[in-house]
């Protein structure tokens, strides 16, 4: 990629974001070659995570960036609210139309679906929301990453690691992506199976639904 274009990636941020639905991709998109990545929000001012903790000031709005190569969509407890503000949709649609890739993690495969996106592609998002994508006309995969060619759907949270990594083998070459992977040590071996639905006791598949529910 030597001597190319720099390739603008464009992660959006709205309140009630997941962080790791944004900083997983950042750390893996920002050690691509001629990457330049930038955080956008609707308007100006402070985005808040899901969480309540962690505080973003984004340096551009939607309107400074109309025309990404790569775009990156995160979920989150705030995306119901996102998929109403017609900013957001509006530009996600129009920045769609020129973009190489549209990517979203998590619910933020949510998003994808308000603007128009998703309707007769294979997507993906969290477990519990697998179902909802039906809402938007796509067809459900139950995978950790779906790609639909110019749309990558990654499933809850971690997975946007996978994504990301995902895309940047489609960007810049499998060599490129497997040096990112080194580079972060991302090797997970987690202490339980619990990470999936269908690996998970019963007993605890129950208790997320339960506490998914209470939210």
């Amino acid at each position: 990629m030597s001597g190319a274009s720099p390739i603008s990636i464009a992660i959006l941020l709205y309140d009630g974001v997941t962080a790791l639905d944004v900083v997983g991709p950042y750390e893996v998109l920002t050690r691509l070659p001629s990457a330049e990545v930038q955080v956008l929000a609707p308007g100006h001012g402070t985005v808040r995570d899901g969480a309540g903790v962690m505080t973003w000031w984004p340096e551009r709005s939607l309107e400074m960036l109309p025309d990404p190569d790569v775009i990156v969509v995160p979920g989150g407890p705030g995306v119901e609210a996102a998929c109403s503000d017609r900013e957001i949709v509006e530009w996600l649609r129009a920045a769609h139309q020129t973009a190489r890739w549209t990517t979203s993690v998590c619910t933020g495969a949510m998003l994808l679906g308000s603007a128009g996106l998703l309707r007769g592609r294979r997507a993906t998002t969290h477990w519990l929301a697998l179902d909802r994508l039906t809402d938007y006309g796509a067809r459900p995969r139950q995978r950790r990453v779906v790609v639909d060619e110019p749309i990558i759907t990654a499933a809850g949270v971690s997975a946007g690691i996978d994504m990301a990594l995902t895309l940047a083998g489609r960007l810049a070459g499998d060599e490129a992506a497997q040096a990112i992977q080194l580079s972060l040590e991302y090797a997970p071996r987690p202490p339980y199976t619990s990470g999936s639905p269908r690996t998970a006791p019963a007993e605890i598949v129950s208790r997320v639904r339960a506490i998914a529910q209470v939210r």
